[in-house]
């Protein structure tokens, strides 16, 4: 049995939701009420990240797809509609392309589609977050009740960094802290072996939309492109005046489009 902690909020057709590396289930708090309102929706904490141990044996994203795929089997969630940010937004659609294992997939903002060096700025970006978390732990608590703060320690992932709570900036600064498996993840990401695969035109039998903010500084906007090109079938939807996290800066049109896309 894989052991994954999660939350399960609100009724109806089930709805996953998977964070990017560092993060932990909380990083949905923006929209984590309204998308209950219509669904049945678990927020999982990845292995390694949160509350969830870390696997044995080797720590890619191809094993944690297989983790979460066992989660799903084991808790009656197979054919579940997922919804996954940055490196959760790769491996949902890792999960898409395997067959059988979601239904309509959201993924916002996935890593893995850059080219050249493009992937320095995804790396560079995730471990000063790291290094801020770790080296300012004890003061973090105070350091978060400031805008300016706020606006240094995730200027690279947030457009609308300034709107941010106090307590969502902490929650995440926690969570990179903690993290148990953040360089091994990250190594693996970054340069991991063998490359990511996409899916063919006509393989994709439920719905998948790709969501890509204008500003992203982290997976730049041109790489919307590579990700339609390795998944055809899948819809790309801009989000204006956002950053990396579309569920930080647009939360309203990230919901929206959420539940549009999974609808029955």
């Amino acid at each position: 049995m894989v052991l994954i902690n999660y939350v399960r909020r609100g009724q109806g057709k089930p709805l996953l939701l998977v964070h990017g590396l560092g993060s932990n289930w909380r990083t949905w708090q923006t929209i984590l009420d309204p998308l209950a309102v219509e669904r049945a929706v678990v927020a999982i904490d990845l292995p390694g990240f949160g509350k969830s141990p870390p696997l044995e044996g080797e720590v890619t994203l191809h094993t944690l797809a297989g983790a979460v795929a066992r989660f799903l089997d084991e808790h009656d969630l197979c054919g579940a509609d997922a919804v996954g940010s940055s490196m959760g937004a790769r491996l949902v659609l890792e999960l898409a392309r395997r067959g059988q294992v979601l239904g309509a997939v959201v993924a916002l903002g996935p890593g893995g589609f850059w080219a050249g060096r493009e992937h320095l700025a995804y790396q560079i970006s995730v471990c000063l977050t790291m290094r801020l978390a770790r080296g300012f732990e004890s003061a973090m608590p105070a350091l978060v009740t400031h805008a300016w703060a706020r606006t240094l320690l995730l200027a690279r992932f947030s457009a609308q960094r300034h709107r941010l709570s106090p307590a969502l900036v902490l929650e995440e600064m926690h969570s990179y802290a903690a993290a148990k498996t953040f360089q091994l993840m990250l190594d693996d990401f970054v340069r991991g072996s063998p490359p990511l695969e996409g899916a063919a035109l006509g393989t994709l039998a439920k719905p998948v939309v790709i969501g890509w903010g204008r500003l992203d500084k982290v997976c730049f906007p041109r790489q919307a492109a590579r990700a339609q090109a390795q998944f055809p079938d899948a819809r790309l939807h801009w989000f204006e005046r956002c950053g990396h996290y579309p569920h930080w800066d647009q939360p309203e049109e990230t919901a929206r489009l959420i539940l549009d896309t999974t609808v029955d």
